[in-house]
């Protein structure tokens, strides 16, 4: 059992949680605003590749990080507009987004590094980890905490500022009244439209963070499909924290911990393909037991436009 659970699996469900976690806020941000993202996915996808081109062209992980965003940005950009000006059906949208990023990733890694599968450099350099001071010589928590990437500690930062900013602040409080009735909102003069833009955009700039992380903190290289359906666990933690950054990243703890101790089972004799199957299963099972309705209206009143 201590070969089984041990520090080094807390840290690394602590690297394994902040993709799903970043996804999960930006797609909690999306619900607030009425449009259901199912395009996590592509867009986490989209970030992981950007952030592994931009360290190639620029040597710099900073400007690596700011390229993921803005990549996962122009895809968040084409969500939004077909979505809020086209008033396209949202799940159809999310869904198209997830394949042309799946496709135009692909075509990318052929075109640009010139191999199939997945790009791997021996001298790029990923996210580096950060020791913190004090924390780091205390006993199991220092190991668990210190020493990760500075996106672990950004996430964690992110869920507290969105908690104050939409339960604290009048733009948060908007924010919500633009989602919860949009024609409400209109009636007293709030923007809804670029409201929902808004909360689009920084969906995509936590997606882009979500797969720099994937691609320069958790691993130093991009492989073809790489997010393997964490847009869509995120996806249903966004619906277990019922759109509340405090409960989405209770329900994103569970799931990337279900990851990391998949990848732990490997070394008990236990098939990989098993194992890789324990987060799924989880997700699943969260599903079945998540009784409430009211995201399921949410993705309803989403689609009421086509809407």
């Amino acid at each position: 059992m201590d070969q089984l659970i041990d520090v080094s699996l807390f840290a690394a469900a602590l690297r394994m949680i902040t993709p799903i976690l970043l996804a999960a806020l930006g797609g909690a941000i999306c619900a607030r605003v009425g449009l259901f993202n199912v395009g996590l996915e592509g867009l986490i996808l989209v970030g992981a590749f950007s952030a592994i081109l931009g360290n190639y062209l620029t040597g710099s992980i900073t400007m690596a990080i700011l390229f993921a965003i803005g990549c996962s940005l122009l895809f968040a950009l084409l969500f939004a507009y077909m979505s809020i000006n086209l008033q396209s059906n949202v799940i159809v949208v999310g869904i198209a987004i997830n394949f042309l990023a799946a496709g135009l990733t692909t075509f990318a890694l052929r075109a640009i590094f010139n191999v199939k599968g997945a790009y791997y450099d021996k001298d790029m350099q990923g996210l580096p980890k950060i020791d913190i001071p004090l924390i780091k010589d205390i006993p199991w928590i220092g190991d668990v905490i210190s020493g990760q990437s500075i996106l672990v500690y950004v996430s964690i930062i992110i869920v507290i500022l969105l908690q104050i900013y939409l339960y604290k602040t009048v733009s948060g409080f908007r924010l919500l009244a633009a989602g919860e009735n949009p024609t409400a909102a209109r009636s007293i003069g709030l923007p809804v439209r670029r409201i929902q833009y808004l909360a689009v955009l920084i969906c995509g700039a936590l997606c882009g963070l979500a797969g720099a992380q994937l691609s320069l903190g958790n691993v130093t290289m991009f492989t073809e499909g790489m997010t393997s359906g964490r847009g869509f666990i995120a996806l249903v933690a966004t619906m277990l924290g019922q759109s509340n950054p405090i409960g989405v990243a209770g329900a994103s703890v569970l799931f990337g911990f279900m990851e990391a101790l998949s990848y732990r089972l490997q070394n008990f004799s236990i098939p990989s393909n098993l194992s890789a199957m324990l987060p799924f299963v989880v997700t699943i099972i969260a599903m079945i037991f998540f009784k409430n309705n009211g995201y399921k209206d949410e993705a309803k009143k989403s689609n009421g436009s086509s809407r």
